[in-house]
C-alpha cells in the first residue's frame, strides 16, 4: 500500500514521537489516550547518545533544550547535608549522570503534543475497548462508542499498557518486578533548591530521598525509592500509594519528613514499582509495541526516553521502507532494536543491584560497569537514513 492508517494507543512520549515520524513517512495517524488531557510533571527524564540525534532529525534541538530542567549537577550528601559527592552536567560529555537534555516528562509530552497536534489526529479521555484484526486491518471499538478500522494499530500506552494485555496476554506473563518501588511528586521550594539536585541514600537500608531543581524556580520534585520485592499497588489507587509510601518512609532523616508533609496537595503524585517488560516479540500481526509498553528498561536504566525516541524512528522508518507491509516492517523494527534494548535492560538490572547495599546479592557499582556495556546502551543503535522513503520534514527556523 502507498500510505497507512495508523492507531496509536497513548499520549506520553512514545505515541506522540511516533505519531511524528509516521506523519513524515505518509501516514494518516490518530493518538487514542485515556486521560482527558495531557499529564503535566513527573519524572525528569533524559536524551543521551543517538537519542539526542533522533531529537535533532525531529527538528526539535531548540524547543526540547528551551525546556530542559537546566539541572547543573548533582550532589549526594549524608543526613547532616553535608556533600559527599559531585556530578556535573557536562560530565561524560553530557551523557553522565545527569545528562545535558534533561527534561520533565510532562514537558518533553508537551512539546511533542506541540509538534504534532495540526498534523494528527488526537482522542484524549477515550481509550480502545475492543479490538480485532484480520488479514487486511485492524477494527477497533472506542469506550465512547465509535467503530472505526485501521490499517495497523501501535501500543504506546506504558508499563501497564491495555493494548499489550488485550493482543499479547496478562501483563504477569511480561512485567518483571526489579524489586524496588519508586515515587515523585511536586513540592514547594522550601529548601533553597538552586540548579542542583540533591540524593540522600540511608545508609544499608536501601532507601533513597531526593529534591530536583525544575525550570520553575518556586517548586521541585521530590523522588522517594525503597526496597519491595514482594509490594505490588494498584497503579491507580493514589490513596493507597500515599500510604504506602509514608509507611515506607517513616523514620527516615534528612529531610524526609518535610518532603512528606507536602504528599496530601502535590498535584501530580507518582508510585509504582520499578520493572522491566520482557517480550519475545513485539507485534502480533497488524499490532505492534512501542516504548515501555514493549521494552520497559525501568527509571534505573536512565534511557526509557531514549528507547522509545529512538524506537519510534525505527519503527516509522522500517514500516514505511516496508510498504506498510507489517510482516517486514515490524520484523525490521525488532532486529534494529532488540540489542539496544537489552543493553539497557542489562543497565537497569545493574544500577538496581548496585542500590542493594552490602550482601549476596549486592552489585558493582557504576564506576564498575563494562564501558562497552554502557557505549552500547547509548549509542548502540543504527539510525538508517531511509533514503527513498518518503520524508515531509518540516521547515523550522
Amino acid at each position: 500500500m502507498s500510505s497507512a492508517k495508523v492507531l496509536v494507543a497513548g499520549a506520553s512520549i512514545a505515541g506522540p514521537a511516533l505519531a511524528h515520524w509516521l506523519r513524515r513517512r505518509g501516514a494518516e495517524v490518530t493518538v487514542v489516550e485515556r486521560a482527558p488531557e495531557l499529564r503535566p510533571g513527573g519524572q525528569a527524564v533524559d536524551a543521551r547518545g543517538v537519542a539526542r540525534e533522533v531529537i535533532r532529525r525531529m527538528g526539535l534541538d531548540a524547543a526540547v533544550r528551551a525546556a530542559r530542567t537546566a539541572t547543573a549537577g548533582a550532589y549526594t550528601v549524608d543526613v547532616d547535608g553535608n556533600v559527599l559527592e559531585t556530578f556535573r552536567a557536562d560530565d561524560d560529555g553530557g551523557d553522565g549522570y545527569i545528562a545535558e537534555i534533561e527534561i520533565l516528562r510532562g514537558d518533553l509530552s508537551r512539546v511533542l503534543y506541540d509538534d504534532t497536534r495540526d498534523g494528527v489526529e488526537y482522542l484524549f479521555g477515550d481509550r480502545i475497548a475492543e479490538l480485532t484484526q484480520d488479514a487486511d486491518g485492524v477494527d477497533v471499538v472506542f469506550e465512547g462508542g465509535d467503530r472505526r478500522r485501521f490499517d495497523l494499530a501501535i501500543g504506546a500506552d506504558g508499563l501497564h499498557s491495555a493494548l499489550r494485555a488485550m493482543v499479547f496476554g496478562p501483563r504477569e506473563r511480561f512485567v518483571r518486578h526489579l524489586g524496588r518501588m519508586l515515587s515523585y511528586y511536586t513540592v514547594p521550594n522550601e529548601f533553597g533548591l538552586d540548579r542542583w539536585l540533591l540524593d540522600y541514600q540511608e545508609p544499608g537500608a536501601g532507601r533513597s530521598a531526593g529534591l530536583r531543581p525544575i525550570q520553575d524556580a518556586t517548586r521541585a520534585i521530590a523522588m522517594f525509592s525503597f526496597r519491595a520485592p514482594d509490594l505490588d499497588v494498584d497503579h491507580r489507587d493514589v490513596a493507597a500509594q500515599k500510604r504506602v509510601l509514608r509507611e515506607r518512609m517513616t523514620g527516615m532523616g534528612w529531610l524526609t519528613p518535610r518532603i512528606l508533609a507536602h504528599l496530601d496537595d502535590t498535584p501530580d503524585f507518582y508510585l509504582d514499582q520499578a520493572a522491566q517488560v520482557v517480550m519475545d516479540r513485539w507485534s502480533s500481526g497488524r499490532v505492534g509495541l512501542i516504548g515501555d509498553a514493549a521494552f520497559s528498561s525501568s527509571p534505573y536504566s536512565g534511557q526509557g526516553t531514549g528507547l522509545a525516541l529512538v524506537g519510534a524512528y525505527l519503527l516509522a522508518g522500517e514500516l514505511a521502507a516496508a510498504g506498510w507491509d507489517p510482516a517486514a516492517g515490524f520484523a525490521g523494527y525488532e532486529r534494529r532494536m532488540r540489542p539496544f534494548v537489552e543493553a539497557n535492560q542489562e543497565i537497569g538490572r545493574l544500577h538496581v543491584r548496585s542500590l542493594d547495599g552490602p550482601g549476596p546479592d549486592a552489585g558493582p557499582g557504576p564506576e564498575e560497569w563494562p564501558m562497552d556495556l554502557i557505549d552500547r546502551a547509548i549509542n548502540g543503535v543504527e539510525l538508517p537514513g531511509y533514503a527513498g522513503v518518503p520524508d515531509s520534514s518540516p521547515v523550522r527556523s
